[in-house]
């Protein structure tokens, strides 16, 4: 399957972000809704994506071969805006975890100041991609799940 440069770009970003939501890929993509990102995968990347056990869009191994992205590299994430300013202030992994609030307050401190739904989302995002660690309690904490000088960080937006 030939792939158009739009397409290509698209499954970068898929390669790049996953594994990965529907909004997610919308707002990237300036889409009106999930519904056209899954139709665009669908019938631009079927061969190049699939729905991992959480129903999140994840590349496959053809797909991060065919944009020049190395599949085994765990250690690179690439990440939203907001991501990248939330990985900045997250507790270390081997420090106490901290709510969506006390995270929230980091990056107000730090100059930026981003709705709540935001961070929770961000948080969200990037437990999903294996950066953070979300550690149950009864109000939800997170803490980096890997040393933070092994992490490199990209950002995408």
């Amino acid at each position: 399957m030939t792939l158009s440069e739009e397409a290509r770009e698209r499954l970068t970003d898929v390669v790049a972000l996953q594994p990965t939501k529907n909004g997610e890929l919308q707002a990237r993509w300036g889409m009106d809704s999930g519904s056209e990102v899954h139709q665009y995968l669908e019938s631009e990347l079927k061969e190049y994506y699939y729905r991992n056990e959480d129903s999140l869009i994840c590349a496959t191994p053809e797909a991060a071969d065919l944009v020049g992205a190395d599949p085994a590299d765990s250690r690179t994430v690439t990440v939203s805006t907001l991501q990248h300013e939330v990985l900045g202030v997250l507790a270390d992994a081997d420090e106490d975890p901290d709510s969506v609030v006390a995270t929230l307050h980091a990056l107000r401190d730090a100059g930026t100041d981003p709705p709540v739904d935001d961070v929770r989302s961000a948080l969200r995002s990037l437990a999903e991609k294996g950066v953070v660690e979300r550690v149950q309690k009864t109000v939800p904490t997170y803490r980096l799940a890997v040393p933070r000088e092994s992490l490199t960080v990209e950002t995408v937006e």
